[in-house]
Formats: structure tokens, sequence, C-alpha cells
């Protein structure tokens, strides 16, 4: 089978042709990969940035963000079926460690996670197990749901974590509404009636964040903390969600955040420096975020059957893998993500191939 591979850190992977993985356990499953998402952590990933915390041998096949067709299942897996549809969970857990037990799978003490730490699903089919597996409701596809499963999962998943702090009366800021700050945005407007402030240098990010309930947009042209603040009446905002998390927006989003609110941080690449003084006087909270729960994952796949959260995405064919991770890097795909689509899931009726 084929599948993008990285050979060297700092150099563009290659689509290779590769063995078609096996199933290895009893709740293991191997899935058709119909859709994988194109995720920044994937150019991350390209440049090296993991390659201490995967400690990953080379080459291996990325992509941690996928939706397919079920092919084979282990002998314990009950719930599924050849056939079904599914998105993954980004990890394959156990269930059996503390974090399992307690419902934290993402800080699973025996996980795998595909397109990290060993092969993904850029690729025509991959291997992961049951607890990674959610069935598609009827109507949805693989290529309408595949980069939620981990860019959808992390917005989403900050999201939940702050709605104890979205009352009525709330104010929150959205920075960048690109591919997971759009996700966001309308996690944000289905499950919120907080006042929303979308900041994005992109004309046209802050348009379809419009279209998608932001109440206000803010271009990011260096007045974006004067806007915030002029628009929440010199306060800043209860909740600032930061999708960039790096250039500049760490100081900023820290700025916006009015005393006693908190600052999430999702996307990365900087740093945050503040003195700590600031933070026990204003007393603040800083808040981190790893992807999310499989309950997390589920209920995502809920609000969108529901039409509450859609991806805007433009799919690319496997051998176009490069193209769709150069478009990424380039900025090319502003308020939406690549999808890149191995195996294409025959739609019913289709008796071609």
């Amino acid at each position: 089978m084929r599948a993008v591979r990285v050979h060297d850190y700092g150099r563009p992977p290659s689509i290779d042709d590769v063995a078609e993985p096996e199933l290895q356990g009893a709740l293991d499953v191997l899935v058709e990969v119909n859709a994988a998402g194109v995720c920044r952590t994937d150019l991350h990933i390209i440049e090296g940035q993991w390659a201490e915390k995967n400690d990953v041998q080379l080459p291996y096949t990325i992509g941690h963000e996928n939706a397919g067709t079920v092919l084979e299942t282990g002998s314990a897996v009950s719930n599924l079926a050849p056939g079904d549809t599914v998105i993954l969970h980004p990890l394959a857990t156990c269930g059996l460690c503390r974090a399992c037990r307690a419902g934290d799978d993402v800080h699973c003490e025996n996980s795998m996670f595909p397109g990290m730490d060993s092969d993904g699903g850029m690729a025509e089919r991959m291997r992961t197990n049951v607890r990674a597996c959610v069935k598609l409701a009827p109507g949805l596809a693989p290529t309408d749901v595949a980069a939620l499963a981990d860019a959808g999962l992390t917005a989403y998943h900050a999201v939940r974590k702050a709605l104890p702090l979205l009352y009525p009366g709330t104010h929150v800021v959205v920075i960048g509404a690109g591919g997971l700050g759009h996700i966001g945005l309308q996690a944000l407007a289905a499950l919120t009636t907080a006042e929303i402030t979308v900041i994005d240098p992109a004309e046209e990010a802050r348009r379809v964040a419009a279209e998608l309930g932001a109440h206000h947009t803010v271009p990011a042209d260096g007045s974006q903390v004067d806007r915030v603040l002029e628009i929440t009446s010199g306060q800043g905002a209860h909740v600032v969600l930061d999708f960039v998390g790096e250039n500049g927006t760490e100081t900023q989003g820290v700025a916006m955040t009015r005393d006693a609110g908190s600052y999430f941080v999702i996307g990365y690449g900087g740093r945050v420096d503040i003195p700590t003084i600031d933070i026990v006087s204003r007393e603040i909270n800083v808040v981190g975020n790893l992807v999310g729960t499989y309950n997390d994952l589920d209920e995502l796949m809920v609000l969108a059957a529901r039409g509450d959260v859609r991806l805007r995405s433009t799919i690319y064919p496997l051998d176009a893998a490069l193209d769709a991770l150069h478009d990424l890097d380039q900025g090319r795909l502003p308020g939406g993500r690549a999808i890149l689509e191995p195996v294409p899931r025959k739609r019913v009726g289709d008796t071609s191939g």
C-alpha cells in the first residue's frame, strides 16, 4: 500500500510503497483510511519538533486525524463489524490504567498515538484499537469529519473545559479562526451564550467567522489588544482561547484577559512569559489543552451530525500529500483544513472499481 513517510527530519516526506498493517491483538481494528486530515502538527513533526518527545524510529507514516471504513477486527471486538464507518480518536488506549478508568484517556499510561509515535493514517490502511473507534452517524462521510479527530477534538476539548466560565454575560476571545479556531468558534456558538470576539489577520477568515457566529471580528494588525479592551469596556475577556500560540499571540492573549480570567493555550510553538507577580496580583489562570477524551469526540460527532459543527476543507488525493502540506505551510487554507483521501469511499450506488 502507499503511505506518506518521514525519513529524515527537516526534509519533505515521501510517498512510499509499504507492507499493509496486520492485526496484532484481540482488540485491534484495521481501517481503510478514507480521509486523513493534514495538521500543523504534521509540519512540526517533519521539522523535528517532536523528535525527542516521540522517540520514534524513522521512517514512519504520519497522519493522526483519520476516518474510514472498518476492514477487520480482533477476536474480542464485538461492537464493530467490517463496513462500519468510523472516526478514530488519535490515541489507542489501554482502558486499564487509572487515567483511562477515570475517563481521562488522553493521559493513558500505555497509549499508542498513530501518526506521532507509530505508523499513522496518511496511508491506505492503518491499525488502531476498538477503544479509538467512534461510529459515524448515517449521512456523515469520513471526509466530512476526519480533521475533527484531532483539530476539532482539541478545539472542542478546550471549549468544553471553558464552559463553566462562560455563563450568560461573559465575553470570550478566539485568537485565530483557521483550521482549529473555526471549529472552536462553532462549538462556542453551539454551547454558550457568551459574547464572542474573533481575531485573525485574514479578511476571509474574519468574514467566515462572522457567518459562524462571532459577534465581533478584529484584524490582527497590532491594535487587537486595544480593540478587545474597547469592546469589553476596558476589562478584557473572561476567557481567551489562543489557537495560534506563537508569534506574539501569547503576550497579546494574556493582555486581553481580564483579572481573574483564564487564558487557554491551544496552539503552540511560542512561549508564555508572565511575571509571577502578575499571575498572583491579577489572579489569572493559564490553562493547557491536549487533544481531548473519547467522550469529547463522541459529543463532537453529535454536533457534527446535527450540522452545528462543520469543516471547511479542501480535498487532496494521497499522491498530492506534499502539495497539501505545502499549502498548509504557506497559509493557503485560510479558515479551513486540508484532507487527504487515500482510498475514496464508494457512495451508495457506485459500482465502479
